[in-house]
């Protein structure tokens, strides 16, 4: 069984008190090495300072090695009062002949000797003052190796040594402390961020809360409430209303969609079931009514062509379709597209207008369907003896196809819609004369499609304008 994974918030936490804790170590470990250092600086300028002392009233003594260390008591009378604590327990003295013979030990030693590698000496005999680290009696201690000089003539080795017990005892004070402190810090740490990231993540849950409602629900219209500020979750809460927005208007789409396809699929089935149902009642013998069935049969039939292949069109332009980008003659695509349609204008006269010869690169096919479809809109909504311009101009860096028509007009109210998928003007009069509403849609696509934009201009009993707005060169 896959065991399930801790909410957000726990993770968080946790992973914030872990990152806290491992800040704690690295402060801790850093305060007690600076400790450490310190503490062994402070010692070694005080035995540096004592060897200091003892050498120079050796040397101002002008008294050979053995004389000046004639007895155990050389430290109290050969020092300054500041110094008297060389006495102190924690402090070591001998003083070594050049060839190795202890000539005094300090009281503290109490006949013992500190063990003094050969190296040390004869380094120390060489002028050479040495610090290290050594063990007396099995503990850690501090050594100084101090030439004792005479007119700058080594005459003898003098050794300091400090147990380090004391400082060692610092330190693990300091890191009791320090530990102490961590664990009621990290415990700190831990509650206190748990609190704030559950409060920070509250937004989140209520976004996850609302959306699961709107799933169980299927209620789109439902919002999540806002967020105070203008931070992160500010900005999520408004991205998905934002995006709760489209989805309930790409919904609404889609259901008018269905409703309208289904709808435009109904009505020329319906007309093909009636003429199937007079050619069953006898129709068939009749050779003219045969003909006119079939006349019928063949409008519907290619109605619902028109209507399967405008539909895939838009599909595919939904998905991203690529157009081709290759030169096009737009002065030879408006002549074109008012010579093909001069014998289905019924009356209407159809006008082509060319300012200039005019290239552009892009899709061929597609531009003309687009001009067409809005030439054969004109047509449609103009009466005989009227007409119909189909126009190419140019103005600045763009061209404009333009369709200029004295029909009817369009009412304010509809501009706005005119190239909405299945938007009709006059439902009525729209589905017997023409498509199914989506001539303008594919229009605005290929405008689109090709880096310009359409638009429409009209007044009812004025004739109306529409303009695709391309660039001169999509390069």
């Amino acid at each position: 069984m896959r065991k399930r994974p801790f909410p957000l918030h726990v993770r968080l936490a946790i992973s914030y008190t872990l990152f806290f804790g491992a800040v704690l170590t690295v402060i801790s470990i850093s305060v007690l090495v600076v400790t450490r250092q310190v503490l062994m600086r402070e010692l070694d300028q005080h035995l540096q300072a004592s060897a200091n002392l003892i050498n120079a009233d050796f040397d101002a003594s002008n008294r050979p090695l053995q004389s000046f260390f004639s007895g155990p008591e050389f430290l109290l009378h050969a020092l300054p009062p500041s110094v008297a604590g060389l006495e102190a327990p924690g402090l070591y003295a001998e003083a070594i002949a050049p060839d190795g013979t202890i000539v005094a030990t300090s009281a503290s030693l109490a006949g013992r000797s500190i063990p003094l590698a050969p190296a040390l000496r004869t380094a120390a005999l060489r002028g050479v003052t040495q610090i290290v680290e050594t063990e007396l009696d099995n503990a850690p201690a501090l050594m100084v190796v101090h030439p004792l000089a005479d007119d700058r003539v080594a005459r003898g080795v003098l050794v300091l040594t400090r147990s380090l017990g004391a400082a060692d005892r610092t330190l693990q004070a300091v890191a009791v402390s320090l530990a102490i402190v961590g664990v009621i810090a990290l415990c700190a740490a831990a509650s206190g961020g748990a609190w704030l990231i559950a409060r920070a993540l509250q937004p989140v849950g209520e976004v996850a809360r609302t959306a699961r409602q709107i799933v169980q629900a299927t209620d789109l219209a439902r919002r999540v409430p806002p967020a105070s500020g203008t931070d992160e979750l500010s900005q999520l809460t408004s991205t998905v209303n934002e995006m709760l927005t489209r989805m309930e208007q790409l919904f609404t789409t889609q259901q008018r969609f269905f409703a309208d396809v289904s709808h435009e699929l109904r009505t020329p089935l319906a007309a093909m079931r009636s003429t199937i149902e007079v050619l069953r009642r006898g129709a068939a013998r009749d050779r003219q009514m045969l003909d006119d069935s079939l006349a019928d049969l063949e409008r519907e039939t290619q109605r619902l062509s028109r209507l399967a292949n405008d539909l895939l069109l838009l599909a595919r332009a939904d998905l991203g379709m690529r157009l081709e980008h290759v030169p096009v003659a737009l002065d030879e695509l408006v002549l074109e597209v008012a010579r093909e349609l001069r014998s289905l204008a019924d009356g209407v006269r159809l006008i082509p207008v060319i300012s200039e010869q005019v290239e552009i690169l892009g899709d061929r096919d597609r531009l003309k369907q687009a001009l067409l479809n809005l030439a054969v809109n004109a047509i449609q909504h103009t009466t005989a003896g009227q007409s119909v311009w189909v126009e190419l101009l140019q103005e600045d860096s763009r061209v404009i196809l333009q369709v200029r028509d004295t029909g009817t007009g369009i009412a304010a109210e509809h501009l706005p819609h005119l190239f909405e998928r299945f938007y009709r003007v006059d439902q009525a009069r729209s589905r017997s004369t023409s498509g199914a509403g989506l001539g303008l849609a594919i229009v605005q696509w290929v405008a689109e499609a090709h880096g310009g934009r359409v638009d429409a201009q009209s007044a009812l009993d004025q004739g109306s304008i529409f303009r695709i707005h391309l660039p001169s060169s999509n390069g």
